[in-house]
């Protein structure tokens, strides 16, 4: 017991490092350029120590339940040399954890209500989960065929530049976030530990380089399927010009949705339904195709457990504290007409929450354990979070100057292949890994609430259409900052050898 106390301290000491960047940055802006001590202040306090709490207890069930039964499932798969219950097990595990994912939820009745109820909103989140289920049958034929990843995901960008151009401009950047929303922060590390797991079991396969790169397809998919989606609709409907729907946005995100106890039960029972699906997809197969008991089964119970109350008290303490004053400061920002304090401020709220991003932190533990010391923990987290800083910033100037959002991709992901060649090998999947996991519990609502609060609030930008995209920038600029993170390792190397 005493043993146990002293662990989660210590995991507790851990996440309030984490969330030492994102304190930092609120009250930087809330004291130095706002000029203004937040109404409630007690309560943010409160919601830092839940968050902190929350973390602490996530990591400790992602080591004890997710981790272990993920890789397991992977290895028991590989002896059982059933190809077809593989990829089946591969596409129920993307679809189920997809189709219930509260970010995909909210995008698909935002592009419901774009399109004037041209995009039905179940529809899409249909057409998200399939492609994801695809994504991750065609990762894993991958890892089993020993492919490099590259060429699948280069071919993956032609295909999305290649659609934009005749995919109908009201879908383009919901398409584009909808990549970004669909890695979940128990999707990421079930996923992650299936591929290390599939890899780390066959012969000549390398986890750290074969391992990863699920999560890369997971979020490459939807862009591509969800702007086919959007043409074929649109095609088939009438051409009525869309309803002026401005004014109805404006009215429902100008406000900040006040904090109420009901709304811890619900996030909990929120959390428990988005885990469920997963849960019941693993003992289904666990126990009725590959008919094994689960090894250590009380610790995997006690990790799934302390994954969802943590999750339940991560998001009731952002719920509390961080999203009402960060958006609060998104508003105040954009109403002082200071354009680079907004950009400045995007920059560091980016930074601060991918951080504190609780999916990225379970791959980053991965990255070093498979990766045997070569991919630092705490410099793969920083450089995916310089990454998002950057993407975020530069998203923010785009939605400021009203440009179309893909010649900005279109030239990102240029870079991505330019550096492919470059980088090490070994860096190249997690590099592509790290665009999907930058946008989760965190750093999803605080962003999208950013660029709505953005265009709301800059004239001639449509909320609706200017105000999404910012998800998209923060997916793709951390593959960038990972791979020169990368290449700039291997030159150090190369020195210390001469």
């Amino acid at each position: 017991m005493k043993e146990s106390i002293k662990i989660f301290l210590h995991d507790i000491k851990n996440s309030s490092k984490d969330l030492i960047p994102i304190i930092a940055v609120v009250a930087f802006f809330q004291i130095f350029i706002i000029q203004r001590i937040p109404e409630n202040l007690i309560s943010i306090m409160i919601g830092i120590i839940i968050v902190a709490i929350g973390l602490a207890l996530f990591i400790r069930g992602l080591e004890l339940g997710i981790f272990p039964i993920g890789e397991s499932l992977a290895i028991d798969f590989a002896k059982k040399g059933s190809l077809f219950w593989l990829l089946l097990f591969a596409f129920l595990i993307g679809f189920s954890t997809t189709i219930a994912e509260p970010a995909l939820i909210a995008i698909a009745q935002k592009a419901s209500v774009i399109s004037g109820g041209k995009i039905e909103a179940f529809m899409l989140r249909l057409v998200v989960a399939l492609s994801v289920g695809l994504a991750i049958s065609l990762g894993v034929l991958r890892i089993l065929l020993g492919h490099p990843i590259h060429y699948y995901i280069i071919a993956g960008y032609i295909l999305v530049v290649g659609v934009t151009f005749f995919a109908p401009p009201q879908i383009v950047t919901l398409a584009y976030d909808s990549g970004g929303v669909t890695t979940s922060t128990v999707t990421v590390p079930l996923v992650a530990a299936l591929g290390i797991g599939l890899a780390s079991s066959i012969k000549g396969r390398n986890p750290a380089i074969d391992g990863f790169g699920l999560i890369a397809f997971a979020s490459l998919t939807p862009m591509i399927f969800v702007q086919l989606y959007g043409i074929i609709v649109y095609m088939i409907s009438d051409s009525n010009t869309l309803q002026d729907i401005s004014l109805v946005a404006n009215n429902s995100i100008n406000h900040v949705e006040e904090f109420n106890f009901l709304k811890i039960f619900l996030d909990l029972f929120s959390v428990i339904k988005d885990v469920l699906p997963i849960l019941a997809v693993i003992f289904f197969f666990q126990y009725f195709i590959i008919k094994k008991r689960v090894a250590h089964l009380h610790k995997i119970v006690v990790g799934i457990v302390l994954v969802i109350l943590g999750l339940y008290a991560f998001i009731v303490g952002l719920e509390m504290g961080l999203f009402p004053i960060g958006e609060t400061i998104a508003y105040q920002l954009t109403d002082m007409k200071n354009n680079l304090l907004i950009y400045l401020f995007a920059f560091l709220i980016g930074f601060s929450t991918t951080m504190a991003e609780p999916a990225l932190i379970a791959i980053a533990i991965k990255a070093e354990e498979v990766s045997s010391g070569k991919i630092r923990q705490n410099f793969l987290r920083i450089s995916v979070a310089i990454g998002v800083a950057i993407g975020i910033s530069l998203g923010a100037y785009r939605i400021v100057v009203g440009d179309d959002i893909h010649y900005y991709i279109i030239i990102g992901y240029i870079f991505v292949i330019i550096l492919t060649y470059f980088a090490p090998k070994y860096i190249i999947p997690i590099a592509y890994d790290s665009g999907g996991v930058t946008t989760s519990t965190v750093t999803v609502p605080l962003v999208a609430a950013l660029g709505i609060g953005l265009a709301t609030n800059i004239e001639g930008r449509d909320p609706l259409i200017d105000g999404f995209g910012l998800i998209a920038f923060a997916s793709l600029f951390p593959i960038l900052t990972v791979m020169g993170y990368g290449i700039y390792s291997e030159i150090l190397k190369n020195k210390e050898k001469r």
